[in-house]
Parts: C-alpha cells; structure tokens; sequence
C-alpha cells in the first residue's frame, strides 16, 4: 500500500508515526475507533502500514449507536473495510436514550467511552486531530468551561476503569486538512456522516460558520488555539500538584477533613475538591453545585446529616469528615436471604462488595457450631439483637452501631450472617459471643471487603 510520506511535520502518516514510537512497546495490542469517516479511515490505514514494521497488534471497534437511519451501512461499510486489510473488528450495539436538558452528543459520547473502557487491549486509539482541538475549545469556552475543560485533550491518557486500555490520539498534531489530503492521494473511501452539516449541532455551528470566518483574519488559528489550550493543561498540572500539597493535610482514609477544608481559602478549597472528586471517580457537578456544596460544607455542624447527590455520586458527612459514595446501591429490604455452604467468597452485588471467609485457629467462628443450622447472609430490618462481648448482655445492633461509628447510611447495607435465626456476625463489630471459637478450635474468620471506585 503506497502512502504519502513527505517530511511536513504536518502529515499524518509522520505525526502517528513519531506518536507510537514514543509510547508503544513491543506486542502491544491497539484497537482503532473506526467510524467509517475520513479521519478514522486515515488512522486504520496508516495503523495497518505500521504494524508491518513496528510490533503491535491491531483490531478495530466500531459503535452503531443507531441515531442516523444509514447507522447500518455504516456497520457494513466497517467490517467491509476491515476484511479487506484483514483487521479483526468488533461492532458495538448501543440504544442511546437522553433525558429532559440533556445533549444527544453528550449521551452519545459518554456511552461511546463506556463501550472503550471495556475492551481487551493496550489502547483505544482515536483519530481526533488539531482542529478538533480548537472545536472543543471554543465549546468550553462557550460553557463557561474553567481551566480542566479547556485543557488540550492528551495525547495519551488512562481511562477511569481499573485494566482499561488507554486512550492514545496520534493525530492530535495533524489538521483535518492534511487528513483529508492524505485520503484523497491515497485513493482512500470513506463514508459521510449527513449530520456533520447539520448546525444545528454546536460543534458543526462552530466548525461550518465561526472559523471559516475566522481563518479569514487569523489563517493559523487552529495551530494557536492548540498553543492556548497546551498553556492551561500546564497550569492544570499545577493546580493538581496543589491539590496533592493540600491533601496531605486534609485527607484521612480518602475522606476530606471538614476543619481542614476550612482553612483553605475558597479558590483552593474548591480545587480540592475537584481532585478529590475526580480520583475518587466521581462525575464533576457544575460550578453552581460544586460552589453550593462547598458553602454547606463551610457551614456543616458536626452532627448534621449533610445529603448531597449529582450524577453518579452522592455526598456525606459523618463525624467531621465528606464521604464520596459512587453509585451506591440500597439492598433490596424485603427480607432476602443469601445462602453460605462453605464458600471462601461470598460475592453479593446488593452490597457492592464480597465476604471472604478464612480458615483460622484460635479466631473467628465456631466451624463446629455453625454445621447446625443453615447459615445465610441478610441485611437489616430493624430490631435485631446482638453480644459480641461475654462480659456484657446482649443489645441492639442499632445501639452497637451508632458505638462503633457506622455511618447511618451504611447501617442497611452492611451484610449480616445468621445461624438459624441468631445474628452471628457484623462487620465492624464483631462476632457473637455463643459462636465465638475457643483458643484451641478450627474457626472460619468473615472478613468484608466493600468494591472501591
């Protein structure tokens, strides 16, 4: 396959190349975005030129997110492509449904990435490009964006997702223009999205009416719009690198210190709490939500139940720290049970987490008591008793909680066992005294591990 391979600093084919050389290593495993466009269509062929000489593998994925009634030729168009350079591709069906307020290319794209965050693979490579720089820049700027949002998109970057491959955009540094002539002079086809001329979208507003206006006065906008947007990455750098500074002093166990938070000025608070949020995986609210839920974080009492949610993540104060709860999941309360029969993990999605029982001596419970009766995990339903110390009688589990310092909302999630009908252990508590083994006796020791973000 011939390509274009002049020495511009512009072309295509020369910026992907210097991009993989820097960031992939031998035998790694690349899984192209293939819509069908010109610009993916450029990636794929020149990704398939450089697995000849470089050690990857290659695949493709395509996302048929059934918005435009030629969805399936596209589909078709892809795999047709792909069979032709003899490239595995893998096509994603996705039902995009957006609420009331919401944008379709919002949706569309979030489910896009939800799609890439769960492929095998060493990176999702993505054939965006310089001037799609400049288009998202000026959307966030339109936003009202602060300086994350106008932060360039990285060439490189890890997906939220534990083991998800990254995302790696090699073209970051090529225009549209040079994609488009590498296309034509490689006798290339490739399909036309018909809403790409609708503006009706914002993006095709701004690339169709704003900057063939702006080019006029200013030719190499794109190129100095990407300069802008590499300058407030650099100062992104340096707020999160403050944020580190300032967790160091107002973290505990992943849970911002209100006191601390407090001393910190307004400006610095709120970018804590940005990092904060973000580490922990959590959708960013907007600046009016970010700003309303620092001011009641300023003025919480200490025993005050502080309930804040937006997108996935749902905001708590207990004992003078924030908790960030991520897609937090309430038991079913109707009375449930699970069975045990010896399992070493008990995996239970209700609870978001999973009960590892070890074989201990000396610790635990009682294997020998627990053959009496059939053991099964529940969760709270108000009333239960419990004794996890001889010395003392038994009592409400509701009281023993509170003593241990459980946040109320975790009280009606935590996993209960049960012998029978007795309660015979609580996370974060103990167990009960009539089944606690004897210092000579083989034991079984539950141990929780709730799922992290």
């Amino acid at each position: 396959m011939g390509h274009s391979r002049k020495s511009k600093p512009n072309n295509p084919f020369t910026v992907a190349q210097q991009v993989l050389q820097t960031h992939i290593q031998p035998g790694q495993h690349l899984t192209v975005a293939l819509s069908g466009g010109v610009d993916s269509v450029v990636l794929l062929h020149i990704l398939v030129q450089l697995s000849h000489t470089m050690p990857f593998s290659l695949s493709a994925v395509h996302v048929h997110h059934g918005i435009s009634r030629n969805a399936g030729l596209w589909s078709q168009f892809c795999c047709s492509l792909c069979h032709t350079l003899d490239v595995p591709i893998y096509v994603a069906y996705l039902h995009i449904g957006k609420e009331r307020g919401q944008s379709l290319e919002a949706v569309a794209r979030e489910q896009r990435y939800q799609v890439f965050s769960r492929l095998y693979g060493d990176f999702v490579v993505l054939a965006q490009h310089r001037d799609d720089q400049a288009e998202t820049l000026m959307l966030q700027l339109l936003r009202g964006a602060g300086v994350r949002g106008l932060s360039s998109m990285p060439v490189i970057r890890k997906q939220s997702r534990q083991l998800a491959p990254q995302i790696l955009r090699p073209l970051l540094h090529a225009s549209r223009h040079s994609i488009e002539t590498y296309a034509r002079h490689n006798h290339l086809n490739w399909i036309v999205d018909e809403s790409n001329d609708s503006i009706a979208f914002n993006r095709n507003f701004i690339r169709h009416e704003i900057f063939p206006k702006l080019s006029q006065r200013y030719p190499n906008y794109s190129t100095t719009l990407q300069r802008a947007s590499k300058h407030l990455s650099e100062s992104l750098l340096l707020l999160d690198e403050l944020a580190l500074m300032d967790s160091a002093q107002c973290l505990q166990s992943d849970k911002l210190i209100i006191d601390q938070l407090r001393s910190l000025s307004i400006p610095r608070a709120k970018n804590l709490l940005r990092h904060v949020l973000i580490k922990q995986g959590a959708a960013l609210p907007s600046s009016v939500k970010l700003e309303d839920l620092l001011k009641q974080l300023f003025s919480v009492q200490a025993d005050n139940h502080l309930q804040v949610r937006f997108g996935n993540t749902e905001i708590r104060c207990f004992k003078g720290l924030m908790h960030i709860l991520i897609d937090r999941i309430t038991p079913d309360q109707t009375g449930a049970t699970y069975p045990w029969h010896g399992e070493t993990e008990l995996v239970l999605p209700p609870a978001n987490g999973a009960i590892h029982f070890d074989k201990t001596t000396g610790t635990g419970l009682c294997s020998v008591k627990l053959s009496t009766e059939p053991v099964t995990i529940r969760f709270r339903q108000g009333g239960e008793r419990f004794r996890p110390a001889c010395n003392r009688p038994r009592r409400s589990l509701k009281n023993l909680m509170q003593e241990a310092a459980i946040p109320s909302w975790n009280r009606d999630t935590l996993p209960l066992l049960f012998c029978g009908e007795q309660l015979i252990w609580v996370p974060g508590i103990g167990i009960d005294c009539d089944f606690q083994v004897k210092s000579d006796q083989l034991g079984i020791l539950p141990v929780w591990i709730p799922n992290r973000p």
